[in-house]
C-alpha cells in the first residue's frame, strides 16, 4: 500500500470511528468522479476494518454503486449505451432505496455486483449479514445535489469525497481507455463525449463531505473507465 493511500485510509477508518453509535449500524459514503481512486480507497477501507475481526461475520462490507448499472440491452435500446456511466444509465431509485433499506439490520441483504470482465452485473452477488455493522458504500453519484440521489444525505452516517483535478482525471481515463484495446485518438473521444462530462457533474453538483481528499491519486487510481 502506497504512503498516501495507507495515509488516507487512516483518515476515513477515523472519521468511521467517530462517527459509529452502539447499536447501530454506521452506513459510509465514499463518492468521486470516475478514475478518482474512490473504488481502491473504499476497498482498503473495507480491509482496514476487518483486519481485527475474529468472527466470521464480517465487521465491514463494500457495497459499490456500479452493481445498479443498467443492462447494455436496455441502455442499447434507449440510445444510452454510449453514456453509460452517466447518472439516467443506473438503476437509480433502486439503488437508493436499497442504501436506505440498510438502516433496517433485521434480516441479511442480498445486492448485485458489477463484473467488469463480463460488463453486466451479477444479482445477489453481495451479502450483508445483519450483524454487520458497518457498509461502506461507493460510487460517483452519492452526494449528487438531485434526486434520487440527495435522499440518501440523512442514511450515510460520514461521507468521503475523493477528486483530483480535472486534468489529472482526463489522462487517466485517456490511459484506461488505451488499455482497454482503444487507439489515442478513439480514447480521448470516449473521454470527452462521456467520462470527463460525469466528471464535471459530480465534481461540480455534489455536496460537501464530512472529508475531502484532493490528493492526485496516480499510484492507484487507474482501473475502470467508469
Amino acid at each position: 500500500m502506497s504512503p498516501t493511500l495507507e495515509r488516507d485510509v487512516g483518515l476515513v477508518c477515523d472519521l468511521v470511528g467517530e462517527n459509529t453509535q452502539a447499536g447501530a449500524r454506521t452506513i459510509v459514503g465514499i463518492a468521486g468522479p470516475p478514475a478518482s481512486g474512490k473504488s481502491t480507497l473504499a476497498e482498503s477501507v473495507v480491509q482496514a476494518l476487518n483486519r481485527e475481526c475474529r468472527t466470521a461475520i464480517p465487521r465491514a462490507v463494500l457495497l459499490p454503486m456500479d452493481g445498479y448499472h443498467l443492462d447494455n440491452r436496455v441502455l442499447e435500446s434507449r440510445g444510452l449505451l454510449a453514456r453509460k456511466g452517466a447518472p439516467e444509465t443506473f438503476n437509480a431509485f433502486g439503488f437508493c432505496e436499497a442504501v436506505k433499506a440498510l438502516s433496517d439490520a433485521k434480516r441479511e441483504a442480498f445486492h448485485p455486483k458489477f463484473d467488469r470482465q463480463m460488463d453486466l452485473a451479477i444479482a445477489n452477488a453481495i451479502a450483508i449479514h445483519p450483524e454487520t455493522p458497518i457498509v461502506v458504500v461507493e460510487g460517483n453519484y452519492l452526494l449528487l445535489e438531485a434526486a434520487p440521489w440527495s435522499s440518501l444525505k440523512e442514511v450515510f452516517a460520514a461521507t468521503v469525497f475523493v477528486s483530483p483535478t480535472l486534468d489529472e482525471l482526463r489522462d487517466r481515463l485517456k490511459q484506461r481507455w488505451i488499455k482497454h484495446g482503444l487507439d489515442p485518438d478513439s480514447a480521448i473521444h470516449r473521454v470527452e463525449g462521456n467520462d470527463l462530462p460525469n466528471a464535471e457533474l459530480v465534481i461540480g453538483h455534489s455536496r460537501e463531505a464530512d472529508l475531502m481528499l484532493n490528493q492526485n491519486y496516480t499510484e492507484f487510481g487507474v482501473r475502470y473507465a467508469y
